[in-house]
């Protein structure tokens, strides 16, 4: 018998072009995320980190990492966006605009900006554009996603095809530098590495060195604490392979923090230009991470220059040599080609 209190979640023909969702259950944002979030990832960026560094770089006390900020906000559109999800497939046009801090209550809103069904006809794929808002009804966050949606019923018509256009980066006048931040007496001692702006070049590649081989204790920890409940992560009978599909968002937090070997005075993401999930992630993988210099820019504030980058996930190999083969699809071994800007001292 039908429960109808219950919801199956969204499938892919619950969706139209201009539909406007308003995502359930805010949260609330504690120390107790940033202390979550440092034990799930050797994440160790000072700014982050330490009220005190924070406050000489000029802000009131250390904000929570972006990417928790991120991962929050993603978390709350799972149940109406990727809750029948096959998989995420990749981002643009992403901005934080501003630090959340302990005591912030974070709300997410999404527009369907885009659809459209694939040739089998058991699935399609919807561009959202979501929006992380603080308790002020200021934006904190937003970008866009696409996913690839189950059908519900494999008969329905398929709605009218639209892709968005989408920008191919961030311009760099486009970046919000949160208010205050100040980088003329940064502490290089103190944030781990003394590499300035001036010191990487375009087209340099950064191998990160270390890895992290995924448990599933920490994904599922991880995963409940962002309030996730896309089903191929939990339930295993949702795939062939009898496997759950680690969190994109973990590999993503995993070579960020990674990448502290050689980046540590990369303190902020300001921009997500660009992703793909080029494959899945499994319990037992070794993720290692490498880094592209892409471009630099200078900023409006004190000290303060901005740094894009392609980080890349891979599984066991750290090689930047044929992400890609001939078809132009990625090899089995890339995990996650990301794009993004970063805030450092010039």
């Amino acid at each position: 018998m039908a429960d109808t209190k219950t919801s199956a979640g969204n499938f892919f023909e619950d969706y139209h072009v201009g539909q406007v969702i308003a995502h359930a259950v805010p949260r609330t944002v504690s120390g107790g995320e940033r202390a979550l979030y440092h034990a799930l990832y050797p994440a160790r960026h000072a700014l982050y980190s330490s009220d005190e560094f924070a406050r000489a770089c000029g802000l009131a006390a250390a904000p929570i990492d972006d990417l928790a900020a991120f991962h929050l906000v993603f978390g709350k559109t799972v149940p109406d966006i990727s809750l029948n999800a096959a998989a995420n497939l990749g981002y643009a046009e992403g901005r934080f605009y501003r630090p959340v801090w302990p005591g912030d209550t974070l709300r997410a809103v999404s527009e369907v900006i885009g659809l459209k069904q694939n040739s089998n006809g058991r699935t399609g794929v919807v561009w959202v554009r979501s929006s992380g808002i603080n308790q002020r009804g200021e934006t904190v966050i937003d970008y866009v996603r696409w996913v690839m949606v189950r059908k519900r019923d494999t008969e329905a018509p398929a709605p009218q095809t639209v892709v968005p256009v989408l920008a191919q980066s961030v311009a760099p006048a486009a970046l919000r530098v949160p208010d205050g931040l100040d980088f003329t007496g940064y502490d290089f001692t103190l944030a781990g590495e003394p590499h300035r702006l001036g010191d990487y070049a375009v087209g340099e590649v950064i191998d990160h060195v270390d890895g992290v081989t995924v448990e599933e204790v920490e994904h599922m920890l991880a995963t409940r604490l962002w309030q996730n409940t896309a089903k191929v992560h939990f339930d295993a009978t949702q795939r062939e392979d009898g496997k759950r599909l680690i969190y994109g968002g973990h590999v993503i937090s995993l070579a960020r923090a990674l990448s502290f070997n050689g980046l540590a005075n990369a303190q902020m993401i300001v921009g997500l230009n660009g992703g793909a999930h080029a494959n899945p992630c499994f319990a037992g993988d070794t993720v290692r991470a490498w880094s592209e210099v892409l471009d630099k820019a200078e900023t409006a504030a004190p000290g303060v220059g901005a740094l894009r980058l392609r980080l890349v996930a891979t599984r066991d190999a750290t090689s930047a040599a044929g992400l890609k083969g001939e078809d132009g699809k990625y090899r089995p071994h890339v995990l996650l080609d990301l794009d993004i800007w970063v805030l450092m001292p010039v």
